[in-house]
């Protein structure tokens, strides 16, 4: 296939595309911002440019990873996130349509089902959370026009038949994270496979999943995480004593953790569950806590990226 990538330059376009490219696929990478996979330059936003981009290379699919995210709500205006995350992601499915494309994937997002009060974590237990979740109350602009980008999926593939897959994924990113700082970097990034985090290969690797198996199942939602090693009946005890939890499913994480002046999570507050697309599409994360923790046991390199000075390539264009 012809596939259209758009947010190539980024953090998880620059994994992807040589993901797709050894699949057998032709790759035509699109961004705000230049990059070793990047061939058209621009906005989502432009509609022309879109449609110029459809017709010149012959797109045949579409995987729309580019949007403006969290961090970004403190450099842009909230219209910023209407015009890229919303009506980009509109001229893209409207564009797949007119030229016969023959699926989309659209890379969504986790945060969005994150009400103010589970983030507070106001529950008396961890919240599991699934695709049948909700009611949805996204708690800030990313999460609602990321929202909003989905009801267009879901939209247009009833309208059109167009095959739509959704991936709403975890934390990847490998930077610090901009609003948590009590635990290193690395130690709150391997606390976080428990129940919110996946590798940026193995997000990857649910993109390319994701568009083999999209005639096949026409419209799907799916939370791309690690998977957690908790059942559901963990809930009360996560959110009171994590620790003794984890100790239970792993005896040696308290020591292991030790030796390396790393903390468990007093508590867990929330759990994705990614059981859907494993039964759906048949994609299960290589990457666990389990890997974390054997690498500790070895001494081998985490399994997992952490860079404390990564700066998108989209801030560098917005620093310059």
């Amino acid at each position: 296939m012809r596939i259209l990538l758009t947010g190539s330059s980024g953090w998880l376009g620059r994994h992807l595309a040589p993901m797709l490219r050894d699949a057998g696929h032709g790759v035509v990478g699109f961004d705000t911002a230049p990059g070793t996979d990047t061939q058209v330059i621009g906005t989502v936003a432009d509609r022309a440019l879109v449609d110029r981009t459809f017709a010149e290379h012959a797109i045949d699919a579409v995987v729309h990873a580019g949007a403006l995210h969290k961090p970004d709500i403190a450099r842009f205006p909230q219209q910023a996130f209407i015009d890229v995350n919303v009506t980009g992601a509109l001229n893209l499915l409207e564009a797949a349509v007119a030229h016969a494309a023959s699926r989309f994937v659209f890379t969504s997002t986790t945060s969005l089902m994150i009400t103010q009060a589970i983030r507070d974590e106001r529950a008396g237990e961890a919240v599991w959370l699934d695709e049948g979740s909700g009611p949805l109350a996204p708690r800030n602009i990313y999460g609602v026009t990321k929202r909003s980008a989905e009801e267009l999926c879901r939209l247009t593939q009833a309208d059109s038949g167009l095959p739509v897959v959704v991936l709403r994924t975890a934390r990847f990113f490998p930077e610090e994270d901009d609003t948590h700082d009590a635990l290193s970097g690395e130690n709150m990034k391997a606390n976080e496979f428990l129940n919110r985090r996946l590798t940026v290969e193995d997000c990857a690797r649910a993109h390319v999943a994701a568009l083999k198996r999209a005639p096949r199942i026409g419209f799907g939602t799916y939370i791309v995480s690690a998977p957690t090693p908790f059942a559901r009946e963990d809930a009360a005890s996560l959110k009171a004593d994590a620790p003794a939890v984890i100790a239970r499913y792993f005896p040696d994480a308290p020591a292991l953790y030790a030796a390396r002046g790393w903390s468990l999570p007093a508590s867990v507050g929330r759990i994705y569950d990614a059981g859907a697309i494993e039964r759906d599409l048949g994609f299960r994360c290589a990457t666990d806590f389990a890997a974390v923790l054997d690498s500790l046991r070895v001494g081998t390199p985490l399994p997992f990226a952490h860079d404390a000075s990564y700066v998108s390539p989209q801030q560098n264009i917005a620093a310059g």
